[in-house]
């Protein structure tokens, strides 16, 4: 993926090397920084390993989220 094509700050995507589905930070240094959907550390991708989420990989991004927050409400 080029640069160009990185998805914009708040996108779902898939780090296709480590099979992770994060959301976007930021690109520098030419990196795209993540963040777990859920909870857990952000992590730095290589550009071509990044691409946009599917429908089922956001969903499930989207369920980690919800299941981390609930986490911490109890």
């Amino acid at each position: 993926m080029y640069a160009a094509e990185i998805p914009e700050t708040g996108a779902v995507v898939l780090d296709r090397a480590r099979d992770r589905v994060g959301v976007v930070l930021f690109m520098r240094d030419g990196m795209v920084h993540l963040r777990p959907a859920g909870d857990g550390e952000p992590w730095v991708a290589h550009p071509g390993d990044v691409s946009l989420a599917s429908r089922s990989e956001a969903l499930r991004a989207k369920v980690a989220e919800v299941n981390a927050a609930r986490r911490w409400v109890r």
